[in-house]
């Protein structure tokens, strides 16, 4: 037996970070507790992040400026601590996170980490589950796990980990503790044309995943506030559908959110842009486009104008297409006795003559006229399609994630412009392309409606010092 809790050997870890995300934030301190035949041996390592830690972390952790100052950056520790990894199952709470931010220091570095990695948080929801919480500060107060020097240090959270193990095996035996650790191990049969490294590589956290096939074409986009765990249980479903896509697939791809408004946003616009052949089929849009209104001898007529020519002039729409457009204006005509001789949508003879319509006296006259209330009427019926101007002077914005580390969802004239994590960042993002799409449109009327009272404004220009509350 290689250890007392499992048959293979374990290294317990803990980070210290700047921040919650591992792509801009770095570690501030590694925490390694190695478990095997040999017992267990505790290492740790401040380390320089090679950027400021927030306050609110400092207070948290108790790690400040000062103390990382002279500590080594993590390019000379990185060798030590791969050693210290290799070759062991990687254990941590809430792993993902700790594994994440390992990965992203090593991948920096032209260095790989791959490993089983053990989740103690899901060990517990497994052992325990009549217990509500699972969180370390649950385990310390429910089991009297005790520690010695500052909570929210690395080496002190790993080392209660091995705490928390010997809790379990007292509580349940080696075979249910070692049961247990390899059920949450074990991985689903994979795709035979994917690579698992991938998997290895696949966030516990929100945002959008693509199964991609031969000839790199979409298959498959979906979103969900765990992206590994969903993307696995693709592959452990036994529906046809499911397992046919399984075959297929020959390559993942992912794209990390802050929360759920990020992630069906960015959903809806790469299902529309990449039409992937197993999500629900899209509605179509032929030719996007609206109703514009103009005046000819004193009578209002609507003429189809292509979205993309819409200007600063009030539009009707948008429809996916000329038809959509047409079958709406025609229930609109029928609805309210309107006439399709005086709208320009029916040839109007050189002498006065009655439309189609009005000898099925669905049409109330205005082609011979007796119905001067054609154009109010016209008017009131249509200005419910009527699209809305943009009701601010520039960007806005919602905030996604933590409050000490929001995500700014940004947004401009309708558009989803994309994610920021700073404010610096936004001139960037507000001089790219953007485009109109329908689907998003919607998404995005819904969410104003929903979270308006949050929404952020970023100004004309997009400059961050013209940020405030709308």
């Amino acid at each position: 037996m290689n250890n007392p809790y499992f048959s293979y050997p374990l290294v317990l870890v803990d980070l210290e970070t700047t921040g919650a995300n591992p792509n801009s934030d770095r570690i501030t301190e590694v925490g390694i507790v190695q478990i095997d035949e040999q017992g267990s041996r505790s290492w740790s390592q401040l380390v320089n992040p090679g950027k400021e830690i927030p306050e609110f972390i400092q207070e948290l952790t108790g790690i400040s400026n000062e103390m990382v100052a002279d500590a080594p950056p993590f390019a000379e520790v990185a060798e030590q601590v791969l050693e210290l990894l290799q070759g062991r199952v990687f254990v941590a709470h809430n792993a993902r996170f700790d594994y994440g931010f390992l990965k992203q220091e090593f991948k920096r570095l032209d260095m790989r980490l791959q490993a089983q990695v053990l989740c103690t948080v899901k060990l517990s929801r497994k052992l325990y589950p009549a217990e509500h919480k699972h969180s370390l500060d649950a385990l310390i107060a429910r089991y009297g796990l005790t520690f010695v020097g500052g909570r929210h240090r690395a080496l002190t959270d790993a080392e209660l980990l091995q705490q928390f193990l010997d809790v379990a095996l007292k509580d349940h035996g080696f075979e249910v503790l070692h049961q247990s650790i390899a059920e949450l191990l074990r991985q689903p049969a994979l795709p035979p044309a994917l690579d698992p490294a991938q998997i290895d590589e696949l966030p516990e956290s929100s945002g959008v995943y693509i199964f991609y096939g031969s000839d790199d074409v979409a298959l498959y986009i979906g979103k969900n506030h765990n992206i590994r765990k969903r993307v696995l249980a693709h592959f452990s479903d036994a529906n046809p559908k499911e397992v046919q896509l399984a075959k297929r697939t020959q390559r993942l791809a992912w794209h990390e959110t802050a929360g759920e408004l990020g992630a069906v946003l960015l959903e809806t616009s790469l299902v529309s842009q990449l039409e992937p052949s197993y999500n629900p089929p899209q509605r179509r849009i032929k030719e996007l486009g609206g109703w514009r209104l103009v005046s000819k001898d004193d009578v209002l007529q609507p003429y189809w104008t292509p979205w993309a020519e819409v200007g600063s002039e009030p539009v009707f729409g948008p429809f996916r297409s000329r038809r959509e457009a047409a079958n709406v204006l025609n229930k609109m005509i029928d609805g309210h006795g309107l006439c399709r001789q005086i709208l320009g949508l029916e040839p109007k003879p050189k002498s006065l003559a009655p439309c189609s319509a009005f000898l099925e006296t669905r049409c109330r006259g205005a082609c011979v006229g007796r119905d001067i209330t054609h154009n109010a009427r016209f008017s009131a019926a249509i200005e419910r399609y009527r699209f809305p101007l943009w009701p601010y002077k520039g960007a806005v914005a919602l905030a996604e994630g933590p409050e000490w580390a929001p995500v700014l969802q940004v947004f401009d004239q309708w558009c989803y412009l994309g994610a920021i994590n700073h404010l610096d960042e936004l001139p960037a993002l507000m001089a790219k392309p953007r485009k109109f799409e329908l689907d998003v449109f919607k998404l995005i009327q819904k969410e104003f409606k929903k979270q308006g009272h949050k929404l952020q404004k970023l100004g004309c220009d997009g400059g961050a010092e013209s940020q405030k509350d709308l």
